[in-house]
């Protein structure tokens, strides 16, 4: 007999159960990262994300184990989800029906792809149909008008539509590994997957950034000291005063990088005479790598795209990762081999009218957008020899949107 709980904390759910049923390749959703938004306080009612997280437990196997899960939020606005609704508020705020709460499927201020519904995708058992139900059922509980499922993986986004959910596309820009399963690959080997000119500006680039400080280098979460914390929280803080307005995580999120997330933290340091002057911020688990924050406090030419983009994807090829997701927006990635990727999300609206409304807009959304996508890969430095299984993907994905 299974059983399905709503949980308002990371807390009160075993971690080691929660983590079993986990994706091995993701970071955010593990029990250590989503209990640490919350201690920290980034994540909270007070901040608008309230977590409600689904678990369902098999009461007949032994010690009630998980067999899925789902991290959940009540949601009493829009900000920190990177997948953009405010025009549908809006439209409910003028025709005088309520919008929020909502319920939110997502990691927090995270615009990185992942599975949401969780379970051992290896077990005879499908519980994907049991975790939409216990969705629908937090949403009775909690009074919600509208269920959301952000930056899912394709399965998910496919599976949602049969339980009337509205598939939604977007995309970011993403590295898969030309070289996955190969070994002794190195970024020289990277860079003659690009056209001559494409080698040539990013050799010439990364040269003049490297130049231009003393020293670049990596650390692990474990290995941070309290005076690095400082230097990367103050650049958070920098970076998002001069681009997206009030910081959403904690200086307590932060101080957790060397503790609870140590095992999934890596930071790539720039220094001039000892002192640090920029640093990028990166979550890794299993074969993934995700790209977070960055920040400086000298404008150095071409450090930003070294830091952010050709040091990680050389970590991911010394290391043997599979894949590299720099986060949302950037168009100046396409020149460095990140292609653009698209990804996923589901929205079920409980207002008829709404509901019809957004559904006609996002399918000639996402067919504008798949028509969208081959125009700017098109665009990329890297040979067209080597962009087979993009194409394939937007050939699948076209092929599905038309049927």
């Amino acid at each position: 007999m299974t059983k399905i709980y709503l949980r308002n904390s990371m807390e009160s759910i075993d971690p080691i159960k929660w983590n079993k049923i986990g994706h091995p390749d993701d970071p955010f959703t593990t029990h250590e990262f989503l209990k640490v938004l919350e201690t920290s306080h980034s994540v909270s009612l007070e901040t608008g994300w309230q977590p409600l997280h689904i678990t369902i437990v098999d009461k007949t196997l032994k010690n009630n184990p998980i067999v899925a899960a789902m991290p959940l939020y009540i949601k009493n606005h829009s900000y920190g989800e990177y997948i953009f609704d405010w025009s549908w508020a809006q439209a409910c705020q003028q025709a005088g029906i309520p919008y929020y709460p909502k319920l939110c499927s997502a990691v927090p201020f995270t615009p990185a792809s992942g599975n949401r519904l969780l379970f051992d995708r290896t077990s005879p058992s499908n519980y994907q149909p049991l975790l939409f139900e216990g969705l629908m059922a937090a949403a009775e509980h909690s009074q919600s008008h509208s269920c959301h499922i952000l930056f899912c993986s394709e399965q998910e986004w496919q599976e949602g539509e049969r339980h009337r959910f509205i598939p939604r596309l977007s995309f970011q820009y993403h590295w898969l590994n030309p070289f996955e399963g190969q070994k002794d690959k190195d970024f020289d080997d990277w860079l003659s997957l690009f056209t001559r000119k494409g080698r040539k500006d990013i050799r010439q680039e990364r040269k003049k950034a490297q130049r231009s400080v003393s020293k670049i280098y990596w650390r692990r979460g474990s290995e941070l000291h309290d005076s690095q914390i400082e230097t990367i929280y103050s650049f958070y803080v920098d970076t998002c005063s001069r681009k997206w307005g009030s910081p959403y995580l904690t200086k307590d999120f932060f101080q957790q990088l060397k503790v609870e997330l140590a095992h999934l933290t890596w930071v790539c340091f720039a220094e001039v005479n000892a002192q640090i002057v920029a640093s990028s911020l990166f979550f890794q688990r299993g074969k993934h790598l995700y790209g977070r924050y960055w920040g400086c406090d000298e404008q150095v030419k071409f450090l930003h795209f070294e830091l952010c983009y050709h040091q990680p994807i050389e970590l991911c090829l010394r290391m043997g990762w599979n894949r590299f997701e720099a986060g949302a927006q950037g168009n100046h990635k396409l020149k460095r081999g990140l292609l653009a990727h698209p990804t996923y999300s589901l929205h079920y609206l409980n207002y008829p009218p709404l509901y019809n409304g957004v559904q006609q807009a996002l399918q000639d959304e996402k067919e504008d957008l798949l028509l969208a996508l081959q125009d700017i890969n098109s665009h990329a430095p890297i040979k067209e020899e080597h962009r087979k299984n993009w194409h394939e993907k937007i050939a699948r994905l076209t092929q599905v949107n038309q049927h």
